[in-house]
């Protein structure tokens, strides 16, 4: 069981013997409404790159009054819930604003549920205006988030006491190139109570960068603007920090005030669905570009196989869903990082009346209706490639010739059931 932020915080001034005695749950803390927080997520690839982020958020509006430190590492024996590990940071402004370690505080039990007392009774106690969060780098950001931001009933959720500040990553350059170049599969971040799927370090990477509001990108001597440009279009909706020089705690970045995040639950849901499609830069920089490839044709699984070399190379990510021919009524999710891709059978396409409509998100069902098709209903391929020095015409070309031809889409879905099926002939129906 998750234990309760009990024990003595020792937390700078006259509130030390407060937040000893608080109880989470308590009625009258319960009744007592403080308004909401601002709550900010630092990351980094690193531990030196999290406490960087830390650092920029230290020095963003409005001010940093808390900073809960976390590590999640496995419990003993199989099947256990993790060890969390938390230390909080205080502010004193008896010493001039600078941050108290009030102890490191052990629990075992689902993160999500501990992170989520912890958060509650820092705002019962403190009242601040801004806490951050700092995870480790083995928690998936987007799904750890949005079960951390679950709303409970009955009972006092994040939602309640915080508005949700930015999700901060920090990047070492020479990690994030050694973990693009690396092909084991061993990364199963945390989700929640339970580990996620394994991931390759390439693509945990990507989906870290990919989930953030902020990317802040150490300067490094030994390359051009490539590594800047690549982050930018693995996710161009994120503000880009740079500092001129490594990482230094000591630096000064220009960060925008106030704090303001493009993301909220419903956000990190929407990127969630298997349809979620990333957006996609229109210039190119620094011989790294992107290109969307869309179509409403299902794919021969075999022609796709045959062609698959070709269209990978350069491509440093790749992320959609296809229409394969042999599985005419499953989304298959595609994903590549590094030079790893996977295909998968995620959800079921919608159809005309279908019950679940209601039931999806509804940036699934805006998209939908706008490609709505009377006969295959939302079916379609959506994939956007991002590399260096990419061939459009090349890999745009390939992708096409693994295309049904008119002959074999006049066929219908029984006879492409049957067609042969290197890719996912062996996976579940």
């Amino acid at each position: 069981m998750a234990a309760r932020w009990r024990a003595p915080l020792r937390p700078p001034g006259a509130i030390r013997g407060d937040l000893a005695r608080l109880d989470p749950e308590h009625p009258r803390l319960m009744a007592h409404d403080v308004g909401r927080a601002q709550l900010s997520v630092a990351t980094g690839n690193s531990p030196q790159a999290r406490g960087f982020a830390v650092e920029t958020l230290l020095r963003s509006s409005p001010p940093v009054d808390a900073v809960l430190s976390v590590t999640v590492e496995e419990g003993l024996g199989a099947g256990r819930y993790p060890v969390v590990q938390r230390i909080l940071r205080l502010k004193d402004e008896a010493t001039g604003g600078a941050f108290d370690d009030s102890g490191t505080r052990g629990a075992t039990g689902d993160p999500q549920v501990i992170l989520r007392q912890d958060l509650l009774s820092v705002i019962r106690a403190l009242h601040p205006a801004h806490v951050v969060l700092a995870l480790p780098g083995n928690v998936e950001l987007l799904p750890f988030l949005v079960g951390l931001w679950e709303h409970r009933d009955g009972r006092s959720s994040l939602p309640d006491r915080y508005a949700t500040g930015p999700v901060v990553h920090a990047i070492d350059p020479a990690v994030f190139r050694s973990d693009l170049d690396s092909v084991r599969t061993a990364d199963r971040l945390w989700t929640g109570a339970g580990r996620g799927e394994p991931l390759t370090p390439a693509e945990a990477a990507v989906r870290q960068v990919e989930a953030a509001d902020w990317l802040i990108a150490s300067h490094d001597p030994l390359a051009d603007g490539t590594p800047t440009a690549l982050l930018h279009h693995l996710n161009p909706a994120a503000r880009l920090i740079t500092p001129a020089g490594p990482y230094a705690t000591d630096r000064r970045l220009s960060v925008p005030s106030p704090v303001r995040s493009a993301s909220d639950p419903g956000t990190w849901e929407a990127r969630l669905d298997p349809l979620a499609v990333p957006r996609r830069p229109a210039i190119a920089a620094h011989g790294v570009g992107s290109l969307l490839w869309r179509t409403r044709r299902p794919l021969h699984p075999g022609r796709l196989a045959e062609v698959l070399g070709g269209v990978l190379a350069g491509v440093v990510r790749s992320r959609g869903h296809l229409w394969l021919a042999t599985r005419p009524d499953d989304v298959i999710s595609w994903r590549s990082a590094g030079s790893h891709l996977q295909l998968q059978p995620t959800e079921r396409w919608l159809l005309s009346g279908d019950p679940r409509w209601t039931a999806v998100h509804p940036q699934r069902r805006v998209m939908a209706s706008w490609y709505w098709h009377d006969y295959f209903g939302e079916r379609r391929n959506e994939l956007v490639f991002t590399g260096t020095s990419l061939d459009g015409d090349r890999v745009l070309g390939a992708m096409n010739s693994a295309l049904l031809t008119d002959a074999e889409l006049i066929l219908g879905p029984e006879a492409w059931t049957t067609m042969a099926d290197p890719l996912l002939g062996d996976a579940p129906l």
